[in-house]
């Protein structure tokens, strides 16, 4: 069967009814002996040859607004419009998001390589010195410059392994006054 022929049959799968969800699998710590026998530093090298774009994920909190520096960001689906990042569970600005339950996607362009560092350090005033306006929703700051934003509430979060898979419900999204720049991207460690 062809790419076509595999394409009719999955719209013909999903006409006809609900798709039954699978069931969840039982959650459990993973036990030493049954981690994968793969060096995280060998790991972090050859997914590194793997290019993506980078982000600055922020929200409005009661102590200011919040923010971090993000390249693990996707869209997810079209109907309903889900986009999707992952954060680290140790991140000191996820908790903050969390609880503001909103948050918008900046993607960067390629001359925000200083922004995003700023973004990407613990513990600093992230938003010293940095243009933004409230998002039109939530009233995260969309960052001027940015070539895209996505406003945003969380939708859902999954746990994988040490990070958390968050799951955002569209509510707004534009591109920014640089939507024509390359976008920053990131590759084997570094900017491009």
């Amino acid at each position: 069967m062809g790419h076509a022929g595999m394409a009719a049959a999955a719209v013909r799968y999903l006409r006809a009814g609900p798709v039954e969800p699978l069931p969840r699998p039982a959650l459990r710590c993973v036990r030493d002996d049954e981690r994968a026998p793969v060096d995280p530093a060998e790991f972090r090298r050859v997914l590194g040859s793997f290019a993506s774009g980078v982000t600055v994920v922020t929200a409005p909190t009661p102590e200011g607004p919040a923010g971090f520096a993000c390249q693990s960001f996707s869209s997810l689906s079209l109907d309903p419009p889900l986009v999707a990042f992952m954060v680290g569970r140790t991140s000191a600005t996820w908790p903050r998001i969390a609880r503001a339950g909103v948050f918008c996607v900046n993607v960067l362009s390629a001359r925000q390589g200083a922004l995003c560092r700023a973004f990407a350090v613990s513990g600093a005033d992230k938003f010293a010195g940095v243009d933004h306006h409230p998002a039109p929703v939530s009233g995260a700051p969309r960052l001027a410059g940015a070539l895209a934003w996505i406003d945003c509430a969380i939708h859902a979060v999954h746990t994988g392994g040490d990070h958390l898979v968050v799951v955002g419900r569209v509510n707004a999204l534009g591109t920014g006054e640089g939507a024509d720049e390359p976008p920053l991207l990131f590759h084997r460690g570094r900017f491009l």
